[in-house]
């Protein structure tokens, strides 16, 4: 009998073997051959959670009442804990029963908010450089990606006279995130404003992933939700990966209008079964009882002396970057030396075995770029910074 030929679906030729997984891979192989590489790629907080969260995690799992499937809307101390701490850092006012939605991480968050909101031909506006994943989902549910141009030279802020000459006949979503993951770009509240009244003019959402606004910020947190009328229009991520040290409980959140929470949830519901009732409360724990000083702790006081080092490294490497950038990862321009960025990112990683990221990943508008991550311990930077010297990169 013939063998059948089997093919993957259509939609695959689509997107790609998402970058770090694939570059892992030979990270991964170059250490079986003992090379030691020092990972500043990705970021993955290195940290633990509070003990506190730990403690409620281990305590919840041991009773036997916990195990069974849970509501996809998640549980009430869940809803009631987001809304205590998005009213206690931002001043937004959400009702948790029907303005919140848990997540089962930020991902799940873009293919439920996509398949909800986009039909196939539909486009979504996606910033350039941004989070690759805004992309490959759209494209994997039929969406047509269009790009707004992110320039170091405007802040890495939108270029709103050049979104109001596009054609927007078609656009149902529009993606931001700040404080910006790749750049460092700091959230502005000017920039919200702008974005919902821009949303409102055009029939536009806009979706604002908001997972960096602890990380080395000493205060005045911001989120869109904080715009007057924004809930109307506006839909918030956020995250217990970063600021919690969380990133492997995979426990995210969406705020919205009660609405779009409705809409939304007949997606979820019919692809997951919830999240394991000891992890929500324990993220409740974390959200709810996470003080002041905890937050300054894990947030800035662990960050700065490894930004410092990062800083170390740009300069020795000849990259320019902004001091004023926040977040957990510093964006720099390679030197006008090198005709690529993995020209100088390969050399880095096979000479001094350190692994830091190309910033064309993130779009056309990174190719000058790398990003270096703070989720390493201070000694391991200092180390990656001593082997980049060494080599004389």
């Amino acid at each position: 009998m013939e063998k059948r030929a089997y093919k993957p679906a259509e939609r695959l030729q689509q997107v790609q073997e998402y970058y770090f997984s694939r570059k892992l891979k030979e990270v991964a192989r170059l250490n079986a051959e003992g090379r030691d590489i020092i990972s500043l790629a990705i970021g993955s907080p290195d940290m633990p959670p509070s003990e506190q969260t730990i403690a409620t995690l281990c305590e919840e799992a041991r009773k036997a009442n916990t195990h069974g499937y849970q509501p996809t809307v998640g549980t009430p101390e869940l809803r009631k804990a987001i809304a205590a701490f998005y009213s206690r850092w931002y001043g937004v006012e959400l009702d948790p029963a029907s303005e919140i939605q848990p997540l089962i991480g930020s991902k799940e968050g873009i293919l439920h908010v996509t398949l909800t909101f986009v039909n196939p031909g539909d486009q979504v506006l996606v910033p350039n450089p941004g989070y690759p994943t805004y992309t490959a989902l759209s494209r994997l549910l039929g969406a047509e990606v269009v790009n707004y141009d992110l320039l170091e030279s405007n802040g890495w802020q939108p270029d709103f006279e050049q979104l109001e000459q596009m054609d927007l006949s078609r656009a149902k979503l529009m993606w931001t995130n700040y404080p910006h993951m790749p750049t460092g770009a700091p959230a502005q509240h000017r920039t919200y404003e702008r974005l919902v009244e821009f949303a409102r003019k055009h029939g536009i959402i806009i979706v604002n992933d908001n997972p960096y606004s602890f990380i080395l910020n000493r205060g005045n947190h911001l989120s869109i939700l904080q715009v007057p009328g924004a809930k109307d229009c506006c839909i918030e991520f956020n995250s217990m990966s970063k600021a919690h040290n969380m990133p492997g409980w995979r426990v995210g959140m969406l705020c919205t209008n009660a609405e779009f929470i409705s809409w939304i949830l007949k997606v979820k519901s019919n692809i997951d079964s919830g999240t394991f009732r000891a992890m929500q409360l324990a993220a409740a724990e974390a959200l709810t009882n996470n003080t002041d000083e905890w937050h300054y702790q894990a947030n800035v006081e662990t960050y700065a002396p490894r930004r410092a080092v990062a800083e170390q490294i740009m300069q020795t490497l000849g990259c320019i970057f902004d001091p004023q950038q926040t977040g957990m990862f510093l964006w720099g321009r390679i030197p006008d030396s090198y005709s690529n960025v993995e020209q100088l990112t390969e050399r880095v990683l096979h000479e001094a075995r350190v692994f830091i990221t190309p910033g064309f990943i993130f779009g056309s508008n990174g190719e000058r770029y790398i990003r270096i991550s703070l989720c390493a311990k201070v000694e391991q930077m200092q180390e990656a910074l001593k082997r980049i010297q060494q080599c004389g990169i």
